[in-house]
């Protein structure tokens, strides 16, 4: 459920359902302005486009409209423009198909751009300058059932049924900090400025850090292990011939080879 207001001085809020549909409803009459249809299963997540609506700017004519987004249990991201005279789906034929399977969280970040979370195992952001497509992609290699991003650090946060909360470099992808804690699945995430708040199906809700003395050597760290790992790459790359000319046996190795020998003889 996700709350939209006011839109068109209405207080409006839009809610999600196991049995697919998505229900608009004002708040202050309780009244059912509308009934979508679109996806085959369940809805899992919604978030209201923030480039769309503009609560602080209605135009002369009184008309206002916010798109929606809906992530389902059937892979699909659709859009919806909601007012109060109307509803319907934008580009109906062409959903969002960036997963392989049921998308649990949408979260949009502060440049517009549209993060989700799979159960693919893969959260990904999809740009809005190239019309929704996924241009960064994370791999956190299980179920994940939420994500956040934190704007000052340039972090991305995800979590899911691996039981931990990941920390990501937003730019580069790279895993900048694991933090354990929770011993059942994590279902979501919501940010408090450099905090992070994490709830999981073990009944307990858990605040991280993500000040930068806490994570700026994290960082540093990552940084050099990929450093690392080129540096290893470019070592094993060498040729097996090559690496031959450089193998020679000490003194020592030399007599104990010399006696193994002549043990037989």
């Amino acid at each position: 459920m996700v709350p939209i207001e006011p839109l068109q001085n209405a207080e409006v809020i839009v809610s999600g359902a196991a049995d697919a549909s998505i229900i608009v409803w004002n708040v202050q009459t309780a009244e059912r302005l509308h009934v979508l249809k679109g996806h085959a299963r369940g809805i899992l997540d919604l978030a209201v486009d923030p480039n769309t609506y503009d609560h602080n700017n209605i135009p002369a004519d009184g008309f206002q409209e916010a798109v929606v987004f809906s992530a389902g249990s059937d892979r699909e991201i659709r859009r919806w423009g909601i007012s109060l005279e109307k509803a319907e789906q934008v580009d109906p034929e062409t959903p969002l198909l960036v997963h392989e399977t049921s998308v649990y969280a949408l979260r949009f970040d502060d440049d517009g751009d549209l993060w989700t979370a799979s159960a693919d195992g893969t959260a990904k952001c999809l740009s809005r300058f190239q019309n929704f497509e996924p241009d960064t992609t994370i791999q956190h290699n299980d179920y994940v059932r939420a994500v956040a991003v934190e704007e000052v650090g340039g972090y991305v946060i995800t979590a899911g049924r691996s039981e931990d909360v990941k920390v990501w470099d937003r730019g580069s992808g790279e895993l900048i900090k694991t933090f354990d804690g929770h011993y059942e699945e994590i279902s979501g995430l919501v940010m408090l400025q450099q905090r992070c708040v994490s709830v999981g199906i073990d009944g307990t809700v858990r605040l991280w850090d993500l000040l930068p003395e806490t994570l700026g050597n994290a960082r540093e760290k990552s940084k050099k292990r990929s450093e690392r790992l080129e540096t290893s790459d470019e070592v094993s790359s060498v040729r097996p011939e090559d690496e031959s000319e450089h193998v020679a046996l000490t003194e020592e190795e030399e007599r104990e080879l010399d006696e193994l020998m002549h043990e037989d003889n």
